[in-house]
């Protein structure tokens, strides 16, 4: 193996120590503590483990933990409800809404009526929007924390090649745009892209982001290419990405393991994203500092 393996570990804990030593600051200047309400519907074990991760994530960070937990049979309007007293409370700066939600519950259109300025997942349309138009606003995690690795190992974004493997609202095309804001020539392929292992083999900068085991292999790969691996798959061997590690690493300079690489970057950017959240708020609001 040749590639150097990205630390997404030590990354996050860089990050989350910077927002703890941020969040410090903001409360000690401004009296301020950024505050998340987590919004969890129903008793998803999944979701559930996610939720108290991302909670005590905060604690650790000393951002306000305002979770709520909501009854798996709530009507649409009682959980819109619910995200418009968040909108209007000024103690919180982010707001969560942990997916899937229950069947009978439109997830989509519940994301939508968040307030953009706290929409810490960067999932709502005006987030996407002003994203996709390269205007302030809060972006989504995953997508982030790709970018954060990116930074961290110094790979040069301007006039590289990028490709992403698949085109997600969540993962692909957000981390796309992301790409293109750092001046860095982007593909997006698919299940439909002809010689995917040609287009791929472009890549200064290859990131898999499609939700298939092991789909892409060392011929995939150009020699000394970065290699970012967002797929975190559950099978009977265990967790796997949609890279296949063995084989990529032997030609890529640099790779993401899974797990260890961008898994733990999403809540650190979370983190983050609530601190910037309350801080852009407080500029709107037309408070000094």
């Amino acid at each position: 193996m040749s590639a150097t393996i990205i630390d997404g570990k030590a990354v996050s804990a860089r990050v989350r120590a910077e927002v703890a030593d941020g969040v410090a600051k903001l409360r000690a200047q401004t009296g301020i503590v950024p505050g998340l309400a987590t919004i969890l519907v129903g008793e998803d074990p999944a979701s559930a483990i996610y939720v108290a991760n991302k909670r005590k994530a905060c604690a650790e960070a000393g951002i306000a933990d305002l979770h709520q937990h909501l009854d798996g049979g709530v009507s649409q309007d009682e959980v819109a409800a619910v995200i418009e007293e968040c909108n209007q409370n000024p103690e919180v700066s982010g707001i969560l809404l942990q997916l899937p939600v229950p069947a009978g519950l439109d997830g989509g259109a519940l994301t939508g009526l968040i307030n953009p300025r706290k929409d810490v997942d960067g999932l709502t349309p005006i987030s996407a929007g002003r994203l996709a138009q390269g205007k302030t606003g809060l972006r989504p995690c995953t997508p982030l924390g790709v970018i954060e690795l990116l930074d961290s190992y110094e790979v040069a974004l301007e006039g590289a090649e990028a490709v992403v493997v698949g085109r997600s609202d969540l993962v692909g095309k957000p981390v796309a745009q992301l790409l293109l804001g750092r001046n860095a020539t982007v593909t997006i392929c698919h299940s439909r892209t002809r010689d995917l292992p040609g287009v791929c083999r472009r890549a200064d900068v290859l990131i898999a982001a499609v939700g298939v085991p092991e789909m892409i292999g060392g011929e995939h790969v150009k020699p000394g290419a970065a290699v970012i691996d967002v797929g975190i798959n559950r099978t009977e061997a265990g967790l796997r990405g949609d890279v296949a590690f063995d084989a990529a690493a032997e030609r890529a300079g640099l790779i993401t393991p899974v797990p260890g690489g961008v898994g733990p970057m999403t809540i650190a950017m979370l983190l983050r994203n609530t601190l910037t959240a309350a801080t852009l708020q407080r500029t709107a609001a037309g408070q000094p500092g």
